[in-house]
C-alpha cells in the first residue's frame, strides 16, 4: 500500500533531486523508495544467523584452536 511521506530537506539539495529527477526520467519518489529499499537490503545481509552470533566470543580468552584441535573436540563430544 503506497502512503504519503513528507520530508524536510535543504533547498540546494530539492533543486538537485528535481535536477536529477529529469536526468535520469525517474520520479524523486521513486528515487528515494529505491535508496530506501537498498538500505533495507543492506540491512538485511548484515544480519547474522542466530547460531552463528552465539558463536561470538567463544575463543575470546583463549587461542583458537587449529583444524585438528577442533576435530579432536568434536569427535571426543560424540558429535560425529
Amino acid at each position: 500500500m503506497q502512503k504519503k511521506l513528507t520530508l524536510s530537506i535543504d533547498e540546494d539539495l530539492i533543486k538537485f533531486a528535481h535536477h536529477f529527477s529529469k536526468e535520469t526520467n525517474q520520479s524523486i519518489s521513486k528515487m528515494v523508495e529505491e535508496y530506501f529499499l537498498q538500505l533495507k537490503k543492506q540491512e538485511n545481509k548484515n544480519k547474522v544467523h542466530p547460531r552463528i552470533e552465539n558463536l561470538y566470543g567463544i575463543f575470546e580468552d583463549q587461542p583458537i584452536p587449529d583444524k585438528k584441535e577442533l576435530r579432536k573436540m568434536f569427535y571426543e563430544k560424540g558429535n560425529h
